[in-house]
């Protein structure tokens, strides 16, 4: 339908072009062939004035057949090139530039206005000067988005709910409210904690938050329900296990925390991934990110962001360990290396005993000889003495 309609304006086009043009011409042609072509004819015309319009028809319609597939490939080309380029602008920006287009344009009548009554160059002055503004309005205005933007949330009734206002939904804590992100007021974005989806689905925040360390509003973007939800529709059984889970978690939280708040982001619908979704609404409103996902943590960290760690917290907490101390642990299994033995501490701390193979399934005595430290957690190093034999280990095991 579409090649349809462009191919009929194409030739109406042409056509009335072939016309203009053999009118312009006739006066060359009529001194050319010594004949008055203008001279009274049908109606009102000659009929050589009506065979040059119908060849002049003829032609320009031939040339509108054999060029319009080449027209309205280019046109759709250039048409979906335009379109998938906008398509990955916010919608913001895109409004934001043409207002910053339009005061530019409106800039340049008024300026070129007095100007446009000079001789030779009077007719350029006011097209150089729209094109000049029109650019440097969206570029303007590209800048300062956030303000621009920031004038149509001051001019929200004042009834309206704002995520920085958590008591405003103590109200009724069972229903969702949804918000935009935009919205979200600078000067409090700072307490704004961004939520990511392994952290829904860990859920020791909702123990952080009883203890009183975290402050500010919970965010959790619409995005991350989506993912959720994808989770919890899944075929996949653990999937679909941790989206449920996830999503409960979200409904324990609104019921226990007024303070939680779920963000709409239209702005960011083009990013695919939600991590990189994450990352964009947090460089925008300034919060903070709070995540268990070791890569994420890396990420966001590189790009400057602030980021909360629920497992460098979970380490922070657990207890010293300083190499050469000596403490009981129950060998449970075999390690990867040749000699090396496995235990736990009771906060799930993995224990690496070397030469503890031959007494795995007795809780003997250990020496600590390193520990590594990273965000994917806590890792303990340790030996079996050499100066005491199993029998008392095994003792001192059992005094303890």
């Amino acid at each position: 339908m579409l090649r349809r309609i462009l191919t009929a304006a194409i030739a109406v086009v042409l056509t009335v072009t072939g016309l203009i043009l053999m009118e312009q011409l006739l006066p060359q042609i009529s001194y050319f062939l010594g004949y008055n072509i203008h001279s009274k004819g049908l109606l009102g015309y000659s009929y050589i004035h009506w065979l040059f319009a119908i060849v002049s028809v003829l032609f320009f319609s031939w040339v509108g057949w054999v060029i319009t597939p080449f027209l309205i490939k280019f046109l759709l080309k250039y048409s979906e090139l335009v379109a998938s380029v906008l398509a990955k602008a916010p919608s913001a920006d895109i409004i934001v530039s043409l207002i910053g287009v339009l005061v530019g344009l409106i800039l340049a009548n008024l300026i070129g206005a007095p100007f446009s009554r000079l001789p030779i160059v009077g007719s350029y002055i006011p097209i150089i000067l729209s094109i000049v503004l029109a650019l440097t309005g969206a570029k303007v205005a590209s800048h300062k988005s956030k303000d621009i933007l920031g004038l149509f949330y001051r001019s929200r009734p004042p009834g309206e709910l704002s995520p920085a206002k958590p008591d405003d939904m103590a109200q009724d804590p069972q229903e969702e409210v949804v918000v935009d992100a935009a919205s979200m007021p600078a000067e409090l974005a700072a307490f704004n904690k961004l939520l990511d989806t392994s952290v829904i689905i860990d859920g020791r925040i909702a123990d952080i938050l009883k203890t009183g360390f975290l402050e500010g509003n919970l965010v959790i973007p619409h995005f991350v329900l989506d993912e959720l939800q994808r989770l919890s529709d899944s075929s996949d059984n653990l999937k679909r296990a941790k989206g449920r889970r996830g999503l409960d978690f979200i409904h324990e939280l609104q019921e226990m925390f007024h303070h939680v708040v779920i963000v709409q982001d239209p702005e960011h619908d083009m990013i695919q991934d939600v991590d990189s979704k994450l990352v964009a609404l947090a460089k925008d409103t300034n919060s903070i990110i709070v995540t268990n996902d070791f890569n994420l943590n890396k990420v966001v960290s590189i790009q400057g962001i602030r980021v909360l760690n629920i497992n460098d917290l979970a380490n922070a907490v657990k207890p010293v360990v300083i190499p050469g101390e000596e403490m009981t642990a129950y060998l449970l299994r075999e390690g990867k290396e040749s000699g090396q033995a496995i235990a736990y501490l009771q906060d799930g701390t993995m224990i690496v005993v070397e030469g503890g193979r031959k007494y795995i399934g007795n809780k003997i005595r250990i020496a600590v000889t390193s520990v590594l430290q990273t965000s994917a957690g806590r890792m303990i190093f340790a030996k079996v003495p050499k100066n005491h034999d199993v029998r008392d280990m095994l003792a001192g095991a059992e005094g303890k």
